[in-house]
């Protein structure tokens, strides 16, 4: 049984008690080409290749976990969850608290709701504890920017009726402290990795340019409101026994010209995610996510504001069961950026794709291992501005062991 799986059966066995969870991942991994992201470039994986591109071999601990769920009534429950990720900028971190609200069905309809800090109802692949990915390492492009920028102190409201075969869910939220959003995806570029913000913690930008470095602070901060202006979000899917398809749509609403002393910045970003799953058979899972939206910041100049891009990315992945506890996957996505802006125009404009293999096993209730090979190619040409190849190619090998308690 799938530990996510596991966990929901035994919480739901004890309406009034206490499910607390702890998830440890240890690694070992290979990896080459350009440095990773987070020390502060445009490496587009977790892990980086050594000086001169050569592979490098580590073996680490990269994350703890605990997890607290408390029933708190029938009808309402908690969840707080604190964690530790190597290469954060805080040792251990909040990562998510919020209250659920579920509405005992009468008829047709069903109601829920959620406020607190978490993220919103994108990602096809984030359905484990403590928001983890759950038949692969590393995320697509599209969920793992999720993961980093885009988290919000919110509250959510769901209705959902009965139609025919399946169901209809409407979900609506107002949300604030989300203002940065869009701030890696201008300066960096998108990413493939399981890193996560959390609420205290900043992320690292890449060596900015000389006006940059003046205007803009060298790491962002995901969770900061910075302008008092909320923001929205709204689903609209269909569920039924074999498809579930969604239409997300957010926008935070920033003010591209808010700024406080430390030099982080107010950005309006607002995209459109489309999300569809299918199970053709028992042993057979396919998803696909598309995305495309808009992040601007700063002043107008020269009658175009500092930074205003564009940015799109699509996956299809397919998970085939081969045996009890066992799984194998494969996604393939494309992804790219438009910079449009005055300051940070065409140069930081970006292309590529990536390919991703993955094995998952479990051993027992409690243990869980996966192996991934990621490979990601792209095109930046701000990459020559720090002396690095516009075109870079990596290849990540990763095996995990997860333990749940």
């Amino acid at each position: 049984m799938p530990l996510g799986a596991a966990a929901a059966q035994s919480y739901d066995e004890n309406p009034s008690g206490h499910a607390l969870y702890v998830l440890l991942d240890g690694r070992l991994t290979a990896s080459d080409g350009e440095p990773a992201w987070l020390p502060g470039g445009f490496g587009k994986a977790r892990f980086g290749g050594g000086q001169n591109g050569d592979t490098r071999f580590r073996a680490r601990p990269v994350e703890a976990n605990v997890v607290w769920q408390p029933r708190l009534t029938w009808s309402l429950d908690a969840t707080i969850a604190v964690t530790a990720q190597q290469g954060q900028e805080h040792p251990v971190d909040l990562s998510e608290a919020y209250l659920s609200y579920r509405h005992d069905p009468v008829g047709p309809w069903r109601a829920s709701a959620r406020l607190g800090l978490m993220w919103p109802p994108v990602s096809l692949e984030h359905s484990g504890p403590a928001w983890s990915v759950t038949d692969t390492i590393s995320p697509s492009a599209i969920n793992a920017w999720i993961g980093e920028e885009v988290k919000a102190a919110a509250a959510e409201a769901s209705l959902s009726r009965k139609l025919g075969e399946g169901r209809v869910t409407g979900t609506v939220a107002l949300f604030g402290f989300n203002d940065t959003a869009g701030t890696l995806l201008a300066f960096r570029g998108w990413a493939l990795h399981d890193e996560k913000a959390t609420a205290f913690g900043q992320q690292p930008l890449p060596p900015l340019d000389a006006f940059m470095q003046t205007a803009q602070a060298p790491k962002t901060r995901p969770v900061i409101e910075l302008d008092n202006r909320p923001g929205f979000y709204a689903k609209l899917g269909w569920s039924g026994a074999k498809a579930n398809v969604a239409a997300f749509y957010y926008d935070n609403r920033g003010d591209p010209e808010a700024v406080d002393e430390y030099l982080q910045w107010g950005w309006r970003t607002r995209f459109a995610n489309l999300s569809v799953r299918l199970d053709p058979d028992p042993n057979t899972t396919i998803r696909a996510q598309a995305m495309t939206g808009s992040t601007r910041m700063g002043y107008s100049m020269n009658g175009r504001i500092w930074v205003d891009t564009g940015f799109r990315s699509a996956f299809l992945m397919a998970t085939r069961q081969v045996a009890h506890s066992a799984n194998i996957s494969g996604r393939i996505e494309a992804f790219g950026t438009r910079g449009r802006g005055s300051v940070l125009g065409s140069q930081t404009s970006e292309d590529g794709w990536a390919g991703t293999l993955a094995a998952k096993r479990g051993f027992g209730d409690h243990v869980m291992v996966l192996a991934e090979l990621l490979h990601v190619e792209s095109r930046r040409d701000d990459r020559a501005r720090i002396g690095l190849a516009p075109r870079q190619r990596q290849t990540v090998a990763q095996l995990a062991v997860r333990v749940s308690r």
